[in-house]
């Protein structure tokens, strides 16, 4: 459940120390002998559920193979100001390298994972699933993504290449729903490709084409207003898969949840997530 594309990670680690350091980190490299060995911890400082312990050990052993960690909250966990998720022994100033690199990603990681455990509280019991968008940062997503899953909720498409997603702007484009999913249908013939296929709808006109035209895998209703949800919902009677998307907010997600849906997308899980206070501190013999 938790699994990384472990090539991703590598380019992602090489690739944020390169930014942080360049040729070298001058100030470590002035003030420390090369061979002096350090022990830090990551505190926490805030409430929320912690995500990227892992990555944190993936990014020390880059830096230092012969680091230690002694990991004592895992990712998934639910912790409070004080806690240490992790202790760290490492030369020092690999350690110093690999500070904000984990500090940054831990940070943003717990943020989303914190969001994403809130929203699936907020639905507990309901049987619905809540959806994350390709609303990520730039060369994160498959990280962003991660904390998601970590957090209790769900991924939706992974980018544009693994699942068909009719918006509003290829129908308008198009013509109309029943043209797009014409096309998009010879398309994957064509092409010799197997995918789902989303469409999004945006009234109940709309809806009543695509029931009529059928050939899809879910109705997405976006920005429908929860009566008209409801029926909407009715209308489908389990021929399809239905979503709703469109400004859902930890203080309507329930009420969306309840008109029967199977899933809820939400881009806030990724696109409005803060992040958790951590610090990474040395401690002195």
């Amino acid at each position: 459940m938790y699994n990384l594309d472990q090539e991703l990670l590598n380019r992602f680690i090489a690739d944020g120390l390169y930014e942080d350091i360049h040729e070298g980190d001058h100030t470590s490299l002035a003030c420390i002998p090369t061979d002096d060995r350090s022990h830090a911890r990551l505190l926490v400082k805030a409430e929320g559920v912690i995500a990227g312990v892992a990555i944190a050990e993936a990014i020390f052993k880059h830096v230092d193979p012969t680091s230690i960690i002694d990991i004592k909250i895992k990712d998934g966990e639910d912790v409070k100001y004080g806690d240490v998720a992790f202790y760290i022994e490492c030369n020092s100033q690999a350690l110093l390298k690999a500070e904000r690199l984990v500090l940054n990603t831990m940070q943003r990681l717990s943020g989303i994972a914190t969001l994403s455990s809130r929203f699936a509280f907020e639905v507990e019991g309901l049987p619905v699933k809540i959806l994350d968008t390709r609303k990520t940062t730039p060369l994160m997503r498959f990280l962003e993504k991660w904390a998601v899953r970590i957090g209790g909720c769900d991924n939706y498409r992974t980018g544009l290449y693994d699942w068909i997603m009719i918006k509003d702007n290829h129908v308008d484009a198009c013509g109309s729903h029943t043209e797009a999913i014409t096309k998009v249908h010879q398309y994957l013939k064509d092409n010799n490709l197997d995918l789902d296929i989303t469409v999004e709808v945006r009234n109940l006109v709309e809806l009543h084409e695509v029931l009529d035209k059928g050939g899809i895998t879910r109705i997405m209703m976006d920005n429908f207003e929860l009566p008209i949800l409801r029926e909407a919902v009715a209308h489908v009677d389990g021929r399809f898969e239905t979503e709703a998307s469109g400004g859902v907010t930890l203080h309507t997600v329930r009420k969306i949840a309840e008109s029967g849906v199977d899933y809820i997308s939400v881009g806030a899980l990724t696109h409005s997530a803060g992040t958790l206070d951590l610090s990474l501190k040395v401690i002195k013999d």
